[in-house]
């Protein structure tokens, strides 16, 4: 009983004088800060919970000051989901030094974006680049210590973000109607991520950047002036390689036009301003070219494949960059959608549905040399399954050359003879053809004149090269659907994939409708005019979808139809009446001139502002100290699509009602396309 009694005592005692320790504080949870895009804050650094001030500028970096009226605000602007480019009052970003201390950079840098995280209403600003956490640095502020933490005050004062408007205003109507059909219109064929293709440094310019507009869409000095991409476009588009100023962000006096194929044309705010306007599926092509890639003097790996997993990673890191710029994760606008019922789901929230497609020559490394395939079927059905997983639900069997699945449908003039060359580096072989009737593959892919030009830019043939002869007129490639062809249409229709078939040559393209029909297979498509008429009839027939090249409404002067005129025409087709819903091809970023201005736009112009097909109201987009008009400027890039479709609508006279229903019931028809493909 005395031992009881002491210990009682003792345990007493303990209470009282706090000898036990105390249950410890829960840890802060510190997460991911997403809604400060856009945010004007002072910040007021603390070490534990001592407040060392406010951060006011300094002669070279920043220093604090005990006077919140004397703080420096800054702006903040989203560069990935829970980072940050700030700006102070200047305009200048605050950096992580070498030294140790934050300086005021002069533009976004790695060392200008910060991870910023928070909890308790205090925040962490932590490097992204070498991991050291904002504090207090020899009296100024600098890499600091784990107990650092900043407190955000609102602020006045701050600068505004280089940014790009849409122009758009107005509510929108819904993206579904009362029966929860999709309303708008669909772009099957763009290349967005053009910017990681051909091994990444092919195309100048981004889709998206941390740091904004003066980083995503500035020049390149190798697409400048006789620089090797100046060349390149040259042989590609007929630009000029000598006067080319390279000047983007922010007067854009060279580009982005309408003709000029290797610099960005789809940067996210000209997406947006599409979107807002009415657009509500954007089908994304992964496009690689192993040829290509190698005559580009710095690049990735070459390997199709590669590029293919390096742009499936960059359309997600998009998604998450249009997030954080919308205050978070899932609150963006740009939604990447996997199954039909995912487009569905987007649509209804009023967003955009972009779905994912493959678009290259040598898919899985299929191509054939001598006619002898370099892949097998094992290793096709593990890139399917690769494809899959990156989220892809179409493919393009066959692109500019001929692969071991089939045949290609020719190019014509410079272009054709430049593709031509890469089929033989490709393939060892040039493109074989022979005389037809009916349906064909082009007129004569290769002249002297055309090989001239190729010559006199600076395209050497390899070594021992003869050049062919082609027969004059009507010409049909000699190559069709192989074995292997055949094995991976069959693995697609098993996996109710979107099988296009445009590039593919009109015997190999005929075989995979006759497996289509025989199947009653619909997911089968030809969205941009790059198929015979007669396949695409008979894609019509199983219950495909069609779509036209966003060539103008009317003529433009650059000898190319125009998309009137071609969707007039597949309507008069026999099959024609099956259409429910019609698509848009726009091709952007994917070395195909856009629009040119109507030659008749003078005298009968788009007004600005117009109303847009889903009743919002549209101002023309000014990047940087340049408005764009339809008018003058045709589309010379993306946001001017939301102009194009009003001004297509407006050109087509009494079928007027009729296109307009087309149009905004493409994207329904593509989804229940796909739907039924994978029933």
């Amino acid at each position: 009983m005395t031992r009881l009694r002491g210990l009682v005592a003792g345990l007493l005692v303990l209470g009282l004088t706090g000898a036990l320790p105390a249950p410890a504080a829960a840890a802060a949870a510190w997460s991911p800060a997403h809604d400060l895009e856009g945010a004007c804050a002072t910040l007021q650094v603390f070490e534990g919970s001592t407040s060392r001030g406010y951060v006011q500028r300094a002669a070279v970096g920043y220093g604090f000051t005990s006077s919140l009226s004397s703080a420096e605000p800054f702006r903040f602007e989203a560069t990935q989901l829970g980072r940050y480019l700030l700006r102070d009052s200047t305009g200048k970003p605050p950096y992580q030094s070498v030294l140790g201390w934050v300086w005021a950079g002069d533009a976004y840098g790695d060392r200008a974006d910060w991870t910023v995280t928070v909890a308790d209403g205090r925040y962490r600003f932590v490097s992204t680049a070498t991991g050291q956490q904002m504090g207090v640095y020899l009296g100024g502020l600098g890499a600091g210590n784990s107990g650092s933490t900043v407190v955000l005050a609102p602020a006045s004062g701050c600068v505004a973000v280089p940014d790009i408007d849409t122009g758009v205003s107005g509510t929108a109507a819904p993206g579904v109607d009362a029966d929860g059909k999709l309303v708008g219109w669909i772009d099957a064929h763009a290349h967005i991520t053009a910017a990681e293709a051909f091994g990444g440094s092919l195309h100048c310019g981004d889709a998206y950047a941390p740091g904004g507009a003066p980083v995503a869409l500035q020049g390149c000095p190798s697409h400048a002036t006789l620089g090797w991409g100046a060349l390149l476009e040259a042989i590609i588009a007929g630009t000029d390689p000598i006067n080319s100023a390279e000047d983007g962000w922010p007067t854009f006096n060279d580009w982005p036009q309408h003709d000029t194929m290797l610099h960005e044309a789809s940067y996210f705010r000209s997406l947006e301003r599409s979107w807002r306007s009415g657009q509500r599926v954007l089908n994304v092509l992964l496009v690689a070219n192993r040829v290509i890639c190698g005559l580009t003097l710095e690049h990735t790996s070459c390997d199709e494949m590669d590029q293919i997993r390096a742009q499936a990673g960059y359309l997600r890191e998009m998604q998450d960059y249009v997030d954080a710029r919308s205050g978070g994760p899932g609150k963006g606008w740009f939604r990447l959608a996997t199954t039909p019922a995912q487009v569905r789901q987007i649509a209804a929230q009023g967003k955009l549905a972009v779905t994912i497609g493959v678009e290259n020559s040598e898919i899985f490394g299929c191509r054939e040399v001598g006619d002898v395939p370099q892949c097998t079927r094992a290793q096709l059905d593990a890139g399917l399954d690769e494809l899959a997983s990156l989220g892809v639900s179409g493919l393009y069997p066959v692109h500019k050359f001929d692969n071991a699945f089939g045949g290609t449908r020719f190019d014509e003039g410079v272009t054709g003879a430049a593709v031509n060359v890469g089929n033989l580096i490709s393939t060892g072989h040039w493109w074989q053809a022979t005389s037809c009737t009916g349906p064909s593959d082009n007129e004569q892919p290769l002249v002297s004149d055309d090989l001239a030009r190729l010559l006199q830019l600076g395209v050497g043939l390899p070594a021992g090269a003869v050049l062919p002869v082609y027969p004059s007129g009507k010409i049909c490639n000699v190559r069709g659907l192989t074995d292997l062809g055949r094995y991976l249409i069959e693995r697609m229709m098993d996996r109710g994939m979107v099988i296009h078939i445009d590039h593919m040559s009109v015997k190999a393209a005929s075989a995979v409708l006759d497996m289509a029909e025989q199947a009653r297979y619909p997911g089968v498509a030809s969205v941009h005019s790059w198929s015979d008429p007669s396949m695409i009839n008979r894609v019509l027939g199983v219950g495909g979808f069609v779509a036209g090249y966003a060539f103008a409404a009317q003529d433009d002067g650059q000898d190319t139809p125009t998309f009137l005129d071609q969707w007039r025409a597949n309507k008069s087709l026999a099959n024609g009446a099956r259409i429910t819903g019609y698509g848009v091809g726009t091709d952007v970023n994917g070395l195909g001139v856009q629009a040119a201005p109507r030659l008749d736009a003078g005298s009968r112009p788009l007004t600005y502002p117009f109303t847009a097909t889903n009743g919002t109201t549209v101002a023309r987009q000014v990047y940087g100290s340049r408005t764009f008009d339809l008018n003058t400027d045709g589309v010379a890039q993306y946001g001017l699509y939301a102009d194009w479709i009003t001004d297509l609508i407006g050109q087509a006279g009494p079928d007027a009602t009729a296109l307009r229903r087309d149009l905004l019931s493409g994207a329904e028809a593509y989804t229940a396309m796909w739907e039924k493909a994978r029933a």
